[in-house]
């Protein structure tokens, strides 16, 4: 099945021999929408001959790789994610749930452009596995190609949309409610982790471009939608609001820690700061400090819009 996110095609192909669709009760033809209904406003009609980004294939089972190097365990929030690198130069992932439970090991090559994914467990474990394989394999596939999947939540106004992003809990969610209850003619794009490229039209200018995406964590809000990007916003909490212009130097951080990267990987780090540079060229990047009332979200409104 073919998918379209961030203007990439990518591939997802079941095994032949998958138990997991029988497992479930499920046809086969049907699993992919079983297992990933964010996924399906996503699908696409171009043809599977098409060159897509990123191949992934769903297999029942797939030997761990012993002689793998161990590159470090990573919190997700969700649970813990072992990283390995393979003697090929790709990854090895072994993705375990809050309980610990590994529910998916994933294995890609250098630039990911081609994984396998063996997933277990019940179907909310299969659905947490699978969305975390893929948002692994989409974020390191994609920033080959001037695009990254970030944290954020995203509001759009009069068609331009601007993320917003913090620390978990900080209050992105809350500052994009106030906009869609505050300021006419906004939706919501998404809600946690929208993807934005760098896009060249005819004219050979860099665009800042963003897409919704199958991932918005609590919130179900998995659009298809290409917009503008504006700015993105990084909000601390305050006691009173106000927007304050970041430097350049403070820019750059801002978009990388909202983004996916791995820093010891030397090539694939080194196109995601590229990228982030060409954000910080092309649009707004501020500082939000902010109470979360209804006034906040018209300051930023007001400065992001002028």
């Amino acid at each position: 099945m073919n998918y379209l996110l961030g203007g990439h095609i990518i591939n997802i192909t079941v095994s032949e021999t998958l138990q997991t669709a029988s497992s479930l009760g499920v046809e086969s033809s049907l699993l992919l929408d079983h297992i990933l209904p964010s996924f399906i406003p996503f699908k696409t009609d171009i043809p599977s001959d098409a060159q897509p980004l990123m191949n992934l294939t769903i297999v029942d089972k797939l030997k761990e790789i012993k002689d793998a190097r161990l590159i470090r365990d990573v919190d997700t929030g969700n649970g813990m994610t072992r990283v390995d690198r393979l003697p090929s130069g790709g990854y090895q992932f072994m993705v375990r749930d809050i309980t610990g439970f590994p529910c998916a090991l994933l294995q890609t090559s250098q630039q990911f452009s081609d994984c396998k994914v063996a997933i277990r467990g019940s179907l909310p474990t299969m659905r947490f596995a699978l969305n975390n394989a893929l948002m692994l394999s989409y974020a390191f596939s994609s920033a080959y190609f001037d695009t990254l999947l970030i944290h954020a939540s995203v509001v759009r106004h009069n068609g331009v949309s601007y993320a917003f992003t913090a620390k978990s809990g900080t209050g992105k969610s809350t500052q994009v409610a106030n906009w869609l209850r505050n300021i006419p003619d906004c939706d919501l794009v998404n809600d946690d982790n929208p993807i934005i490229r760098i896009e060249r039209n005819g004219d050979g200018k860099p665009h800042a471009i963003l897409y919704g995406s199958p991932w918005s964590g609590k919130t179900p809000c998995y659009r298809n939608v290409r917009t503008p990007l504006g700015a993105i916003v990084m909000i601390k909490r305050a006691d009173h609001n106000e927007m304050i212009p970041q430097s350049p130097l403070e820019a750059f951080t801002t978009v990388l820690s909202a983004c996916s990267a791995m820093k010891w990987d030397t090539e694939l780090y080194s196109r995601v700061c590229r990228t982030c540079s060409l954000f910080v060229e092309n649009i707004k990047v501020t500082e939000l400090h902010c109470l979360p009332d209804a006034q906040s979200a018209i300051t930023a409104c007001s400065y992001l819009t002028k």
